[in-house]
């Protein structure tokens, strides 16, 4: 998530275990180490698929960032023995401070690789938005609170039912995306489609209104969009993945490397002379947040494998968009009409 986001959490969570003996230092210290796994932003990559892909790697490891928290605790007792801290109470302050950051990456659909440097599939488990205030700000306003009050009080209490409600809401939007795929899927399935793979993923910083997202055996996918109050069956649009495209990448590394850390869920396209490949599960229909050309047709008309360059479209920035974002919160608790997804879609509305 957000580092404001990040930096409250490791705050809240230091203040919890340590503000008593390090008062209002606790929440600076945890502040910095909530935002230190992503550090890894400072690393210049060749290319925009490498720097999407090695982002939330090795800095965002559990096996890591536990080893730091020993050697940070270990130092801390160390250096300051008379100060009352215990190796076992600075090590749980320091682990829960650097580890919930890659744990609550994991519950946006980024995809975060936790068990780095073990090839699993990132993990993206699609819970909350990548910003989504309801998280952040009891925490921030608890945060706040306890540095103009002091540890003391009812303070750090506070942040206790801070952390505990903003743990609670990333289990509510656990079950808001359960819920979305089950009546996505009942949906195809009333209408004989057959499904692969369904996945949610909610939007417009809320955890109330999910994109569907379902693949089918032939090459296709259907996209469409629940709310936790819909009555009817979501709308939907089916669109071809163009598989038969990706032929033209076999061979390279770095296109397999995004099918790895995407779950294969890509879909290609043919604009002019480029191959452009879309990651489908960031965005909406007509702005996806990241697209990359990774081969070019040469004079002969063969495609030739490029080094990525990232292709301009909607993007992320499409995603604050007023018009757009009014009509997806008007939809949290109204179908009718239904967001126009084939519009949103159609070339020349930034889908191509």
């Amino acid at each position: 998530m957000d580092s404001l986001t990040q930096a409250v959490l490791g705050a809240a969570l230091q203040g919890t275990v340590l503000g008593r003996l390090q008062g209002r230092r606790a929440l600076l210290y945890g502040a910095a180490l909530g935002t230190v796994p992503d550090l890894d932003v400072v690393i210049r990559y060749a290319d925009p698929v490498s720097q999407m892909t090695f982002h939330r790697g090795f800095s965002h490891s559990i096996f890591v960032l536990t080893g730091l928290a020993l050697l940070l605790a270990w130092l801390v007792a160390w250096r300051w023995p008379d100060r009352g801290y215990t190796r076992p109470r600075l090590f749980l302050a320091f682990w829960l401070a650097l580890v919930t950051h890659p744990i609550l990456d994991a519950f946006t659909v980024y995809g975060t690789q936790l068990f780095w440097p073990l090839h699993l599939t990132p993990e993206s488990w699609a819970a909350v938005f990548i910003i989504d205030p309801v998280y952040t700000v009891p925490l921030l306003l608890a945060v706040g609170y306890t540095a103009i009050k002091g540890m003391k009080g009812r303070a750090i209490t506070l942040l206790a039912l801070a952390l505990a409600f903003s743990t609670a809401y990333l289990g509510f939007g656990l079950a808001g995306r359960m819920a979305a795929e089950q009546r996505f899927e009942l949906a195809l399935q009333s209408q004989g489609v057959t499904r692969s793979e369904v996945r949610a993923v909610p939007i417009a910083f809320n955890s109330l209104i999910w994109r569907v997202l379902a693949k089918t055996p032939e090459g296709d996918y259907y996209e469409g969009v629940s709310s936790w109050f819909d009555r009817e069956p979501p709308e939907m649009l089916r669109q071809s993945r163009n598989l038969e495209i990706a032929g033209a990448l076999v061979g390279s590394a770095l296109h397999e490397r995004l099918r790895w850390f995407t779950d294969d869920w890509l879909r290609y396209d043919i604009i002019g002379d480029s191959l452009v490949v879309t990651d489908l599960r960031m965005g909406m229909p007509g702005s996806y947040s990241f697209r990359f050309e990774m081969a070019r047709r040469d004079p002969a008309g063969q495609w030739v494998v490029t080094q990525p360059r990232g292709w301009i479209g909607g993007g992320a920035a499409s995603l604050f968009d007023g018009s757009r974002l009014a009509l997806i919160w008007r939809r949290i608790l109204d179908q009718q009409p239904p967001l126009p997804l084939a519009a949103w879609a159609a070339p020349g509305s930034g889908h191509l």
